[in-house]
């Protein structure tokens, strides 16, 4: 495998990743309303705490869901017929799915950590902040397709694409949430 082929498949990986780096931000967006934990506490403590509402995670899950939507249909335009590594129309629905819907519920298990550390909305995490989506992303879509996961972020060269969001979503996190907080959508800048 040549350096441009490694590239390539980098920039797939994040190419296809991007449906499951949305949902958070945007989930920031849509946020308000109904928290999920409803005010309640487990152990003395708030289960997930006042940033995490239903609209919020609906919001951002299915914002996910519609960049996917919009990516499989850029790469039909170009006459894909497996959507730049996405597969199958009705698989690429449920791969969309799965990574949008598991990055809300990696950050939602992020903050139910965070709670039980005895730490308040909006402190600083170090990896955990950066990472919990991407976890979660990737926990539930191996569950319900390992074999779409394996392909593109594990077989062979393809480790390439797993190690570059690796690396680059702390730049990535940190950018995108100093942006929400010059724009007034979040109280810090991490």
């Amino acid at each position: 495998m040549d350096l441009i082929g490694v590239i390539l498949i980098m920039l797939n990986g994040l190419w296809l990743f991007l449906p499951a780096m949305v949902p958070n931000s945007a989930a920031v967006v849509f946020g308000g309303g109904t928290k999920i934990d409803f005010g309640k506490s487990w152990r003395g403590k708030r289960i997930f705490g006042d940033g995490k509402s239903w609209r919020g995670f609906f919001g951002g899950a299915f914002s996910g869901i519609l960049l996917g939507l919009i990516l499989i249909g850029i790469s039909a335009i170009f006459g894909s017929e497996d959507y730049w590594g996405f597969g199958q129309f009705w698989g690429c629905v449920g791969v969309l799915a799965c990574l949008s819907f598991g990055a809300v519920l990696g950050d939602l298990c992020g903050a139910f950590i965070k709670r039980r550390l005895g730490m308040e909305r909006g402190q600083k995490a170090p990896i955990l902040d950066q990472y919990d989506f991407v976890i979660g992303a990737f926990c539930i879509t191996a569950l319900f397709y390992p074999d779409w996961v394996y392909a593109n972020f594990i077989e062979g060269w393809h480790i390439a694409a797993l190690i570059f969001i690796l690396v680059i979503m702390f730049a990535i996190h940190r950018l995108v949430n100093i942006i929400g907080y010059r724009m007034g959508l979040k109280k810090e800048p991490w």
